[in-house]
């Protein structure tokens, strides 16, 4: 089960984790409606290393890149969820468009994204630097919380 931790709180314990040899991981994403998709692709960052860290979009954040509908599940809500979760070891927020800047200051040892991220990935540049690893995961077919949204939505609506 995951922790929830301020910014300012992760990048002192991944100090931490640098000094005990810890391999860290890094993903972030919306995780606005947590399906199975969600979970093989964290379970699948998780086998990566020793500590897995998920940055989610905040609610500001996720307005920006997917409308002013979203997120359905509230940050507060959705950090809740994701510490739940066994897979994950520490999970934090970010407000920016792309979460760079936090990437940078964390270096993970392993950067992680879906591999529909293969045109750009956040960080990417940082990582390697410092010498890490970025690693596309497959998506899990058949699960998008985006379809997901617009079929309640047209089943709302009546469509």
């Amino acid at each position: 089960m995951g922790v929830f931790y301020s910014r300012q709180d992760l990048l002192e314990i991944r100090r931490r984790w640098r000094a005990q040899g810890k391999i860290v991981v890094f993903t972030n994403g919306c995780y606005d409606i947590l399906h199975p998709g969600h979970i093989r692709t964290l379970e699948g960052c998780r086998s990566l290393g020793d500590i897995l860290i998920l940055a989610l979009n905040s609610d500001a954040s996720v307005a920006r890149i997917k409308g002013p509908r979203r997120p359905i599940i509230q940050e507060s809500s959705r950090a809740a969820l994701a510490c739940a979760l066994e897979a994950v070891d520490a999970v934090t927020l970010f407000d920016e468009e792309t979460p760079r800047e936090l990437i940078g200051e964390l270096l993970p040892d392993i950067l992680v994204k879906g591999s529909d991220w293969s045109h750009f990935v956040a960080g990417r540049e940082e990582v390697e630097a410092a010498g890490g690893k970025v690693v596309l995961l497959p998506i899990e077919p058949g699960y998008s919380t985006t379809a997901t949204v617009e079929e309640v939505l047209a089943r709302r609506e009546g469509r």
